[in-house]
């Protein structure tokens, strides 16, 4: 793997984690655009840290509250938005990492992911900010995230799509769902590492896996920030259109046998 392949894919990494237009079926569509057929794991897993890294910048004050508080609010409503994840990603975690590989699936879930935002964005009267969060909310945002377990269902895209519709305020449903990544993608990065640990490593040049992870964190960064600030004001309706023409062009592909 080149140091600019490295660099792309760190970019889609950074930009789709956050991006409500899924990591997975970009970075899927990414290593179909440059030949290769894996990533590598180890790669992929430094492209995670890339941007935990990025989460961890921007949500240093509230995880340091946490660390301090472990038995806080925040604290239980993240640990609650958390548990639907973790038992799905447990149990179930050999035949996702299946449809992850070949892509089978990824069309309809972009197209789905596109629905689901564009309803959620016509839900109206969000008010509620980040303290009146309640342990069910926690609870539905998180079960739309386990959800997003399928490679092309957004993570972001899902899980604030269910903050508007448990009344969250947009800005606060995208500033809960960046928040509520974090043990997601450290829960990832623990399961990559384990797969690392017990297999065939790939090999990959020192300094493609750290252009991929600086790439990852710095595009992950502006796009917590500016995916935030977009929700201020304007529609989640823009990620829609394009989820579904992406959709129904790997559709097509799919069926004309391209892809």
């Amino acid at each position: 793997m080149s140091k600019l392949e490295a660099f792309f894919l760190g970019i889609i990494q950074g930009l789709t984690e956050f991006l409500p237009i899924s990591s997975t079926g970009h970075l899927y569509l990414g290593r179909l655009a440059f030949g290769l057929e894996e990533a590598g794991l180890f790669l992929d897993t430094m492209l995670h840290i890339g941007t935990l890294i990025a989460v961890l910048v921007v949500y240093q004050k509230e995880l340091l509250h946490m660390i301090r508080h472990p038995f806080s609010k925040l604290s239980l409503i993240l640990v609650i938005g958390t548990i639907p994840a973790v038992i799905v990603g447990l149990l179930f975690k050999d035949f996702f990492d299946s449809i992850s590989k070949n892509g089978v699936t990824i069309g309809w879930e972009f197209l789905a992911t596109g629905f689901i935002m564009y309803f959620a964005d016509n839900v109206k009267g969000g008010y509620k900010k980040l303290q009146d969060l309640t342990y069910t909310d926690a609870l539905v945002i998180g079960s739309f995230q386990a959800a997003a377990i399928f490679p092309a269902l957004s993570r972001s895209g899902l899980t604030i799509a269910a903050g508007l519709i448990r009344k969250l305020d947009r800005e606060t449903a995208a500033y809960f769902s960046f928040l509520l990544s974090t043990p997601a993608i450290l829960g990832g990065i623990v399961l990559q590492g384990k797969d690392l640990f017990s297999g065939h490593v790939e090999a990959i040049s020192f300094t493609s896996l750290l252009i991929g992870t600086v790439s990852a964190g710095l595009f992950g960064y502006f796009a917590i920030v500016g995916m935030i600030n977009f929700l201020k004001k304007r529609s989640l309706k823009v990620f829609s259109y394009y989820v579904w023409a992406l959709g129904i062009a790997i559709l097509i592909l799919q069926f004309t046998g391209v892809l």
